[in-house]
């Protein structure tokens, strides 16, 4: 069963006043429904909803509070699933509506249900209509964008494509509003740096996205198994043709090395409660021969966390890896830097990895680490 996650932002659904387009989103509900009819499973993660509702509350642009913004979230999102859902029907797609919090990434048990029910939509070739819960997210829009929330959901169904659809044509060598001579890039085999530099962040009015939340999502999702294509969401069969490999836009290839579920989750959900500092051995046993990491390799630890929370490790100062720790900050203080056998001794029972090579994903490259 081929999944394809569809991503389109608001700029993809709204008129030049903010409020929503009907016939752009007709063009997307058709675009889908070309590729549904093919057999291809699908998930859409929509934006549109502070954009469909702020003119229906009088404002006359986009608000910058809050407040507001949740509130024409509660208007905008009614509008946009009804409208949805009514012109899909006509295609004989069922849609179903799924808000989402940062919290249903972050909390394995949510994550694992989120996961769950997900796929039973797909199996029943029902179509979810995915959004932020912008209505009661506390930290603001939490997710700021729905670029990544895409990226996340894309690795955590397995997607075989992320299609990225925006007001651009994808990603230039330079800004084509300022550089006539700007040049389409139409493959991106690995992100690097000078990749990422390319990403400005123009975007549009209506949105919360540019082009560097774009390269971030892809980001995201190539590091998980997920290609990723970000093209123009107005050009006729751009979701068929995307899937396909023909359309007009920026292909980004997945990684080598997917992570798993589980090490997605750690790597791109959790949020981490202190800080575990390594020396050279340690750093290189981790990056370099993928050990576990174990007390004699810690030499600094910041924050007070208990044990089972998350944890960033860190090597001169630069992040590495997060992992689950065995022990608690109060607990590491005391044994940090001491060998097995002095931990059985002080302890008196058998002494365990602090974090488990299998709690535990790599933030950087695999290399070798030199002693310094």
């Amino acid at each position: 069963m081929a999944v394809v996650v569809v991503k389109v932002g608001s700029s993809s659904l709204s008129n030049p006043s903010g409020g929503l387009d009907r016939d752009k989103l007709q063009h997307i509900v058709d675009e889908l429904a070309g590729l549904y009819r093919d057999g291809v499973s699908l998930l859409l993660v929509s934006s549109g909803a502070v954009a469909a509702g702020f003119n229906k509350l009088g404002f006359r642009r986009r608000p910058r509070s809050i407040a507001a913004r949740q509130a024409a979230a509660a208007v905008g999102q009614g509008i946009l699933i009804e409208e949805y859902t009514h012109r899909l029907q006509q295609h004989g797609i069922t849609a179903a509506q799924i808000l989402l919090n940062r919290s249903d990434f972050s909390d394995r048990t949510r994550y694992v249900n989120a996961f769950n029910t997900l796929m039973l939509l797909l199996r029943k070739r029902i179509l979810p209509i995915i959004n932020e819960n912008d209505t009661v997210s506390v930290d603001e829009l939490t997710f700021g964008d729905n670029d990544r929330l895409s990226a996340l959901v894309a690795g955590m169904v397995k997607a075989d494509l992320l299609i990225l659809l925006s007001d651009v044509d994808g990603l230039y060598d330079a800004n084509p509003h300022e550089v006539r001579e700007a040049k389409l890039i139409s493959d991106v085999p690995h992100i690097t740096p000078e990749i990422e530099r390319m990403a400005g962040d123009a975007g549009s009015p209506f949105g919360t996205g540019g082009m560097r939340s774009k390269v971030e999502a892809a980001k995201i999702a190539t590091a998980s198994g997920v290609p990723v294509f970000l093209g123009r969401a107005d050009r006729p069969g751009i979701v068929r043709d995307a899937y396909h490999g023909r359309a007009r836009g920026t292909y980004f290839s997945a990684s080598g090395e997917p992570l798993p579920n589980r090490k997605q989750w750690l790597r791109f959900m959790t949020q981490e409660a202190g800080k575990l500092g390594v020396d050279d051995g340690a750093a290189k046993a981790l990056l370099s021969q993928g050990k576990s990491l174990l007390a004699s390799g810690i030499r600094t630890v910041s924050g007070e966390f208990a044990a089972g929370e998350v944890v960033l490790i860190t090597y001169r100062g630069e992040p590495i890896g997060k992992g689950i720790t065995r022990y608690s900050s109060q607990q590491l203080e005391q044994l940090k830097g001491k060998r097995s056998e002095e931990i059985e001794a002080q302890l008196n029972m058998p002494a365990e990895p602090v974090i488990h090579r299998d709690q535990l994903v790599l933030l950087v490259e695999k290399e070798s680490v030199q002693r310094s």
